[in-house]
């Protein structure tokens, strides 16, 4: 028996495309494939999200695991980040990203460095030390993969640093981290929390 595909994700009345709400990239919509797993964390929730961080992220450096549409990596690059670390596995995937990369960079010089790589996110995170100021946690839905990656978040955020996750169950913090907001869209239970 085939599995029900979930509605096609609309930007606009467009399937497949995703709209960045805030900042220099404002309004600008993305293309993504259609994947399974693969839904992009939607305006509202974007919104919130941005509201809590105090909407513009001025020389962040930030890491966006499973990137998927890239929603929120570009959402960071448009609001001022610094640098954007884009994982995802999917090919795909991997294309449109370094396509919408290039449609946002336009002709101008880009004010943030993002750098797309095709990688599993687990692997990544176990051969790599470098650290951020935000780290994105949304992969495939009903994966469970979060809350595995929340645990050996640490080291991989600097004093102060954040983490958004994004997933099927309440988040809990793990030790090291603290709770700081948290909320729910549909299915969805989103959380930002912070590096003691």
């Amino acid at each position: 028996m085939l599995a029900k595909r979930a509605a096609p994700n609309r930007a606009h009345g467009a399937a497949n495309r995703v709209r960045i709400i805030g900042g220099q990239y404002r309004r600008r919509l993305l293309d993504f494939p259609d994947a399974d797993g693969l839904r992009p964390t939607p305006d509202r929730v974007r919104e919130t999200l941005f509201n809590w961080l105090g909407q513009d992220l001025p020389g962040w450096s930030c890491l966006d695991l499973f990137a998927g549409s890239g929603a929120l990596g570009f959402e960071a690059a448009s609001r001022g980040a610094a640098r954007v670390v884009m994982i995802e596995r999917d090919a795909r995937a991997v294309r449109a990203l370094e396509a919408n990369r290039t449609l946002l960079e336009g002709n101008q010089p880009a004010a943030c460095h993002v750098d797309i790589l095709r990688a599993d996110a687990l692997a990544w995170l176990a051969n790599n030390r470098e650290t951020f100021e935000l780290i994105f946690i949304d992969p495939p839905f009903d994966s469970g993969l979060a809350a595995t990656v929340l645990l050996d978040l640490g080291a991989h955020l600097k004093p102060g640093g954040h983490v958004y996750i994004e997933q099927a169950l309440p988040v809990v913090a793990p030790s090291g981290l603290v709770l700081q907001r948290s909320g729910r869209a549909g299915r969805s239970h989103f959380a930002l929390l912070i590096k003691e």
